[in-house]
């Protein structure tokens, strides 16, 4: 096979639109020539890597499985080239992060990051924490910021080792549980009135440590909450504001609402935010990065005890 990271790059850039024209408009490039090229790949490696059903492009199995590859060749390019320039940070960092600590955690750090390096480009991905893991080892991210729950579903600190990564704490979350205005006293979790929780889809550990809390805290006469999959901590705090729900949400959010909400707030627990990283993985951007996390760290008291 002779493909070369260019080809690879325009492949990934039409998965990633699922069309030509989109393709070739993110590329500078024709349409006609983007449609060539990926002919001219197909060609070279037997297959058909995408198929069209109602005018729409899709990716074949074989698409699917090459994707997968094809990242994690340009990443490592990516890491490679970086790595040639230990004193010069540049190129592209992709960091994934849960959504509270993009929120509450980022700003300021990636502010102070792009005036000191501009010629980095940064790619900030957020989701769930077990995505975000899974997102590590497939090389689509280069470092992540996310909560490990003990014991659950197998992603704690202590599997880092055997995922191939290496963690450092970075943050300390206070995490509250949120409920409607009027809420009685809540001192465990048969106390809670109302019969939901508003939360993060699967994988997101504060919708872990919430559903662990409620499993452990119910006595027989009570039963657990029905889970409301919502999309952000807005929705979760709207919930709670309409007395139709509880959420676990960190106290670094509720502090950035720029007007009062009639809820209740309780502190559940202290969490850290690590930042977790490929074993190896130290290119200048990369270190440029957890240094400046590291010190905001050390130096200020809201983001480490």
């Amino acid at each position: 096979m002779n493909v070369d990271l260019k080809t690879l790059e325009l492949f990934c850039t039409v998965a990633e639109e699922l069309s030509i024209t989109l393709a070739a408009q993110r590329l500078g490039r024709a349409p006609s020539n983007v449609t060539t090229r990926i002919q001219q790949l197909e060609k070279e490696l037997k297959v058909t890597l995408f198929l069209r059903h109602s005018k729409r492009l899709h990716l074949s199995q074989q698409g699917e499985q090459f994707l997968v590859y094809a990242k994690r060749i340009l990443a490592v390019a990516e890491e490679a080239q970086q790595v040639l320039h230990p004193g010069k940070p540049g190129g592209l960092l992709r960091i994934g992060s849960m959504e509270s600590t993009a929120a509450s955690r980022l700003p300021s750090p990636l502010a102070k990051y792009h005036r000191r390096w501009p010629e980095v480009t940064i790619q900030l991905t957020t989701g769930p924490s077990r995505q975000m893991l899974e997102s590590l080892q497939d090389r689509t991210i280069d470092c992540a910021l996310v909560a490990m729950s003990p014991g659950r579903e197998g992603y704690d600190s202590s599997n880092f080792s055997s995922m191939g990564l290496v963690g450092q704490p970075i943050f300390k979350e206070e995490l509250m549980l949120v409920l409607p205005a009027g809420h009685p006293p809540v001192d465990s979790a048969s106390d809670i009135a109302v019969s939901s929780l508003a939360a993060f889809r699967r994988g997101c550990t504060y919708r872990a440590i919430a559903e662990d809390w409620f499993r452990k805290g119910l006595d027989e006469s009570s039963t657990a909450p029905n889970i409301q999959e919502v999309g952000s901590y807005h929705a979760m705090i709207a919930c709670a504001a309409a007395g139709t729900s509880i959420s676990l949400i960190p106290r670094s959010v509720l502090e950035l609402l720029r007007e009062p909400v009639e809820i209740e707030q309780v502190l559940l627990t202290e969490i850290d935010t690590w930042m977790v990283w490929r074993e190896g993985y130290e290119t200048p951007a990369f270190n440029e990065l957890y240094g400046i996390l590291t010190d905001m760290s050390a130096s200020e008291p809201i983001l480490g005890k």
